[in-house]
């Protein structure tokens, strides 16, 4: 089997045609931009009517009204109580079964799903509906082969393998309870109260009672950590911390907050003796500390050449984005601003919070995301156009590789995954994304690709 590029896009709608209807239909295209048509189609009479005739016939076998026995309660009666129901039944099903032959009739290469509008029963019996669509950009691509890439040498330090070697001894570490003279230290757990003010104002969301912060994660950032190194058990603390815009929490990121700090209680970690007994109680594998160490490195080194390509195929991505410039539909991007803003909700949703309660609006969030949507479609359309070009497609080795990646990455059978992908919601990302990988690996082959210190050398 083999999976073409544009069988990999996002689902284009949630129309389902009926092969078994034979409708002739009148369809008028009006031009309105250079991506947009707006798509007029007309059912006739006779097709309507015998759409309404079953639908009203089906109602009457189903509906029970008071007065009558069932199944024989009058048209007149079933139209003044059901009428507005059906006829909503009766657009939505006639939409269905025409929308696609409208779209193949008049050659629309048409994306993401259409607009309906207006929909109405006009005098005559017909059925009319507007549809407003965008459409596929047709373009030129300038070459994509032999893109001037640059790597940087993947270098694995003895401090690289001690800062992984330091992560796995407070992993195995001891936690005890500090006396009262000691301050608070990097890799102490400290037990503390908090509340946050914005603007002098306390932030119900940033509240907390009895919570474990991991000095030296900077989890809640770096310098909100910094404040509390030094504070005894029983102390607190009156400081400011400036949050990033990109910092993972929406409800802190880009602001200045104020927090006040009560200090509970201190624990230390104690952590194990470096030598071979503590490499083998992070696995029996490892006879020595050389072994851990070893294989450390071997861990890092595979890290880096994954990171190292994902950074060539973001720089390939950035550079036929830049040299490619040409209208993209409209409905396309909000779709996948629509995707970005579903992501930041699901973020939130696990920390029990709405958009609404973490002072975020939609309208706010689709403007700041306009430009990234904007270039991840353009990016798509570029990969979709050179795997047309360069006839690549999904094989079932890549589609079983996939799997198994996932498989392994969440600890899953690979039965498991399969049966996860079987709705066409789920597998049709999935499908897109690994042929987008393809197509990537194939660019990046054929890339020129110079070393940074190559490149240094070559600017002096």
């Amino acid at each position: 089997m083999e999976i073409a590029a544009d069988q990999c896009s996002v689902p284009s709608d949630g129309y389902v045609p009926d092969p078994d209807l034979n409708i002739e239909i009148e369809i008028a295209v009006k031009k309105l931009s250079e991506l947009t048509r707006e798509i007029t189609v007309t059912v006739p009479a006779n097709v309507v009517q015998e759409a309404m005739d079953k639908a009203y016939g089906k109602l009457k076998k189903d509906v029970h009204l008071k007065g009558f026995r069932k199944g024989k309660a009058p048209m007149s009666i079933l139209e003044k109580n059901y009428g507005e129901r059906v006829q909503a039944e009766v657009a939505e099903k006639l939409v269905q079964a025409t929308y696609f032959e409208a779209v193949e009739q008049k050659e629309l290469d048409v994306v993401v799903h259409p607009e309906i509008r207006e929909t109405r029963f006009a005098d005559d019996g017909t059925f009319v509906y507007v549809a407003f669509v965008d459409v596929k950009p047709v373009f030129e691509i300038s070459e994509y082969k032999g893109v001037e890439l640059e790597k940087s040498p993947i270098n694995i330090t003895d401090a690289d393998i001690d800062r992984r070697i330091e992560d796995l001894r407070r992993k195995h570490a001891v936690l005890r309870v500090a006396d009262e003279e000691h301050g608070v230290a990097v890799d102490d757990i400290v037990m503390v109260d908090f509340q946050g003010f914005h603007n002098e104002k306390p932030m119900k969301e940033v509240h907390n009672e009895n919570y474990a912060i991991d000095v030296g994660t900077k989890r809640l950032g770096a310098e909100f950590e910094e404040q509390l190194l030094g504070l005894k058990k029983g102390e607190s603390a009156l400081y400011e911390t400036v949050f990033p815009a990109d910092y993972p929490n929406p409800v802190m990121a880009g602001k200045t907050i104020e927090f006040k700090v009560d200090v509970k209680e201190i624990k230390e970690r104690v952590k194990p003796v470096l030598d071979d007994a503590f490499a083998q109680d992070v696995n029996p594998k490892y006879a020595t500390l050389a072994d851990l160490r070893a294989d450390i490195a071997e861990q890092l080194r595979k890290q880096r050449e994954s990171a190292q390509e994902g950074d060539l195929a973001d720089q390939l991505m950035q550079k036929l984005i830049s040299m490619n410039t040409f209208p993209v539909p409209e409905r396309a991007v909000n779709y996948e601003i629509q995707e970005m803003i579903n992501q930041t909700e699901e973020q939130l949703k696990r920390t029990g919070l709405t958009l609404e309660t973490a002072g975020l609006k939609r309208e706010e969030m689709a403007k700041q995301h306009h430009a990234g949507a904007e270039k991840r479609v353009r990016g798509d359309f570029l990969l979709k156009k050179i795997a047309e070009l360069e006839d690549i497609k999904l094989a079932d080795e890549d589609i079983e590789r996939g799997y198994q990646r996932i498989a392994k990455q969440y600890n899953m059978t690979v039965p498991d995954v399969k049966k996860y992908f079987q709705r066409r919601e789920e597998i049709m990302p999935f499908l897109a994304e690994l042929l987008n990988e393809k197509i990537l690996r194939f660019l990046v082959d054929a890339a020129k690709i110079t070393e940074a210190a190559e490149a240094a050398e070559a600017a002096a």
